[in-house]
């Protein structure tokens, strides 16, 4: 039997500071004595023996972006699901405008007037804008002829920035961030009074991520109380009001964005402090072990020349479809070399496919480990030693002996707790996943690793915790490529970075010289382009 603990603590003495956010504290938006639309209280949920949630918490107003923050694996995923009627709690309570509701499925979240977009898309390509707009609405019969039904989506797709939208075209001919406005916009159409958005950013460039931020703040504007669950900072602080933090299943009272530093919430999210979020870069790269010279594939529009070091860290930095993908996928032997020369330790280098790659030392770690990162219905074990078969096995049989050793060398360099072994890669905290999708290709002894975007939806504590683990694995030979659209991430860990823009090679600089200014100006002005 659980017993439901108090859900909202007091906040220890944190030496909390405004020097972040001084300039935007007065035109911050505050609701301030503005009613609660939300409220959950003393929220339990179990997974079998496993406590979720403890008497968990949350308030949110008219008009407000509430920030729902806290480490992968804390319950902030686990807790909107159940707000959204995808998952039933084992007890507590749920108030929309001051009223209990009784939420059991995702028709009975609509009802009560709760919106919801999932961390995973749900626009079906094959359909058009405006069928997407109006999914699942029983409203509107199945009568309504295609222009009349284009002409009601709309006015939706004007509030989110999409006006040039044709409603008539199919879904497919939009990108992701295109994509992910329509689902607010169908947020939008059900006139929602409460709207929750789960990681809308995690696969969208810089400039993207804008438009997703306006779209937010329109909502907000008309009186909607928004859940943003996210794990970038920069979002947090530019877009919420306050902040609720879930650490180990459990609610903090919420803090008050403008009042809050990036140290101070990382300590509440945490539980201790972070310390330095990047290692100390490379002293002194070793010699030139891989060299792309004049080459083109596809995704790049001109040639691209570049090289890597011994022992380096090197960023490919672009927005997506930007050509910075496409160097790594070339390298990787996932596309073919169109024009050019590569040379892999001062030899000729032209994989036909992956499997030559590996066999040449050279690895890639996709930027969707949910499709081809991990094998989510499979034990930690079986993913960590999936490509290393040979390895562990004698006689064509799987040695249980060779395996234990080898998962557990790889779990001692991610720092990944053997706890874990017994579970599914599929239920691990997304920095657990990326920890197993990065070391399963680290128990091959690579001498070159490829990964995109590294960090793509893991928490604060867990991005340190990685990119120290692959510092280290750069001070200890491994030569590195990432290719990444977080300016933090490319600004911090490599020791040079390669902009990339449209198709083209911008320009290498040195990291420590390198501006957020300057890489802003790369990766989006077109006349940047060479």
């Amino acid at each position: 039997m659980t017993r439901p603990c108090s859900g909202v603590r007091p906040l220890t003495s944190f030496a909390i500071s405004d020097t972040l956010c001084a300039a935007r504290k007065r035109a911050a938006h505050q609701p301030g004595g503005v009613r609660a639309v939300l409220n959950m209280t003393e929220i339990v949920k179990c997974y079998g023996p496993t406590l979720v949630l403890d008497g968990v918490s949350l308030e949110v107003k008219a008009g407000e972006v509430m920030a729902l923050m806290g480490e992968n694996g804390a319950g902030k995923s686990t807790l909107v699901k159940i707000l959204a009627g995808i998952e039933p709690c084992d007890s507590g309570a749920i108030k929309v405008s001051g009223k209990t509701v009784a939420i059991r499925s995702p028709e009975g979240a609509r009802r009560a007037g709760v919106g919801y977009v999932a961390q995973e898309l749900s626009v079906i390509d094959s359909l058009t804008v405006a069928e997407n707009v109006f999914l699942g609405d029983r409203s509107l019969g199945i009568l309504r002829s295609p222009a009349k039904l284009a002409a009601l989506a709309k006015p939706y797709l004007m509030r989110v920035g999409l006006d040039y939208v044709d409603p008539l075209a199919l879904a497919e001919e939009y990108s992701v961030a295109e994509r992910q406005l329509i689902e607010i916009a169908r947020l939008l159409s059900r006139k929602c009074q409460i709207a929750i958005l789960d990681e809308p950013t995690a696969a969208l460039s810089e400039t993207e991520i804008v438009r997703v931020k306006s779209a937010v703040r329109a909502i907000a504007a008309e009186g909607c109380a928004v859940i943003y669950v996210t794990h970038r900072m920069p979002e947090v602080f530019d877009l919420t009001n306050r902040v609720t933090v879930l650490r180990n299943g459990k609610s903090f009272a919420p803090l008050d964005t403008p009042t809050l530093s990036i140290d101070a919430l990382i300590e509440v999210m945490l539980g201790r402090q972070l310390g330095k979020m990047f290692p100390p870069r490379a002293a002194n790269p070793g010699a030139e072990v891989l060299s792309l010279s004049h080459c083109l594939s596809a995704g790049l529009k001109s040639p691209v020349s570049i090289s890597l070091r011994k022992g380096e860290i090197l960023a490919l930095a672009g927005q997506v479809g930007s050509g910075a993908s496409a160097v790594l996928r070339v390298v990787a032997g996932v596309s073919p070399l169109i024009t050019g020369e590569m040379r892999l330790n001062g030899s000729g280098y032209a994989p036909r496919d992956i499997g030559d790659g590996i066999a040449s030392r050279v690895v890639y770690c996709s930027d969707d480990r949910k499709r081809d990162g991990i094998f989510a219905v499979r034990s930690v074990p079986e993913n960590l030693s999936a490509p290393a078969l040979g390895a562990i096995s004698r006689f064509q049989m799987l040695s249980g002996g060779l395996e234990r050793a080898h998962i557990r060398g790889i779990a001692s360099k991610f720092g990944l707790d053997e706890r874990y072994f017994n579970r599914l890669a599929g239920n691990l905290s997304g920095g657990n996943q990326q920890k197993v999708a990065l070391g399963k290709w680290i128990g091959l002894n690579p001498r070159n690793l490829l990964v995109e975007e590294p960090t793509r939806g893991v928490d604060v504590g867990a991005r340190a915790e990685i990119y120290r683990h692959l510092r280290q694995l750069a001070d200890d030979g491994l030569s590195i490529i990432f290719a990444s659209s977080d300016t933090q991430e490319v600004m911090g860990l490599p020791d040079r970075i390669a902009t990339f823009f449209h198709g083209h090679l911008v320009q290498i600089v040195e990291a420590e010289t390198a501006t957020a200014e300057g890489l802003t100006r790369d990766v989006t002005r077109a006349d940047a382009a060479a």
